[in-house]
């Protein structure tokens, strides 16, 4: 059956709709994050480079040997230190650090 002037069958014109709708959901699965959490990740990236530096800035730990990682604020610190008070010192410079949530302190001492 064609209804007059569209050349179309009923079908034809469904399957159309559904490729169409399909076509849309398929683009915006593909979409990229959400704008607040692309600044989620740049807030952590500028708190690692804040804590980086700040253990550059106390001459008596080895920051190279510190890995430094953030996650929604948290910092999680890990690698290997001389002493029991580098730990301390390598959390308590990543405390200083403006965004800063709390501090997941897993140095080891060689």
């Amino acid at each position: 059956m064609t209804r007059f002037g569209t050349g179309r069958t009923p079908a034809a014109r469904s399957t159309t709709a559904l490729l169409a709708a399909l076509a849309l959901c398929g683009i915006t699965g593909c979409a990229t994050d959400s704008p607040t959490a692309v600044v989620g990740q740049t807030d952590d990236a500028g708190i690692t480079a804040g804590v980086k530096a700040a253990l550059l800035g106390d001459a008596s730990l080895k920051a190279n040997e510190i890995d430094v990682d953030t996650d929604l604020g948290v910092v999680k610190l890990s690698g290997f230190v001389s002493s029991a008070d580098d730990v301390a010192a390598a959390a308590a410079a990543a405390r200083t650090v403006r965004g800063v949530r709390s501090v997941r302190n897993e140095l080891r001492l060689k």
